[in-house]
């Protein structure tokens, strides 16, 4: 069975036994069930990894030892999907797929065009929400550098981590570059921005290739704004050898 992962203090991390407890640890007894004996990997989501052993297993929290303790290196280049709001529960479909497949930053891009709008108490809680599952689906998928979801950013902001990147991409189904065949940075950042369902306007277009973003197509089929992120980040995890 694959080794669970659980989110940990990092003052914890660098302890020879401890008490895993809180709402990690209440998971891990009363939900995951693991007893005395079971590997667990406990991480604090930015590279750092304890692989522990039960000693003890109680109601809501477990007695672990650390048997090895080792950094994993960031990947690079670094991975930024900037992703157009989509409407219902497709965005946090979308950031766990992200997350699954590898995404460092997700940015939540706030589009002309957006159906979707996140506004106020609204704002908040969309945005716990996806960063819940971005925590949630980087446990499962046994990352140790957890993304970070972003503040919401309007256009001004996407530009200006366009301009900034190593290599700003946006896909575009009128685009004649396809990403495949984009030469791509070793180092820096990749930003790829994914419009919403009404698509990007022209005024966000123009204002993309103006912070020096590249137009590129991800294929000949028109995929939904919750489904381009992903499909878009496993072409380029296999084109910069970080799979």
């Amino acid at each position: 069975m694959t080794v669970p992962v659980f989110l940990a203090d990092p003052a914890d991390l660098a302890r020879a036994r401890f008490t895993f407890g809180g709402p990690e640890g209440r998971h891990a007894a009363a939900v995951r069930r693991l007893r005395a004996g079971e590997r667990l990997d406990l991480t604090d989501g930015a590279g750092t990894v304890a692989e522990c052993v039960v000693l003890e297993a109680g109601k809501d929290s477990l007695q672990v030892e650390v048997l090895r303790r080792h950094e994993v290196p960031a990947p690079r280049p670094r991975l930024v999907v900037v992703q157009g709001l989509p409407k219902g529960d497709r965005g946090e479909l979308a950031v766990e797929m992200m997350t699954e497949a590898g995404v460092d930053v997700i940015v939540p891009w706030a589009a002309a065009r957006c159906v979707t709008q996140w506004k106020g108490e609204r704002a908040a809680k969309a945005l716990a929400r996806w960063r819940s599952t971005a925590r949630e689906a980087g446990k499962q998928s046994r990352r140790f550098h957890l993304p970070e979801v972003t503040e919401q950013a309007g256009t001004a902001g996407v530009a200006a981590l366009l301009s900034a990147a190593a290599l700003g991409i946006v896909l575009h189904e009128e685009a004649e570059a396809s990403l495949s065949g984009l030469e791509l940075p070793g180092e820096g950042d990749i930003v790829v921005v994914v419009g919403p369902e009404g698509g990007i306007s022209g005024e966000e277009l123009a204002a993309f290739r103006e912070a020096k973003a590249v137009p590129a197509l991800l294929g000949p089929t028109v995929l939904r704004t919750s489904t381009a992120g992903v499909a878009a980040a496993a072409v380029l995890q296999a084109r910069t050898g970080r799979w």
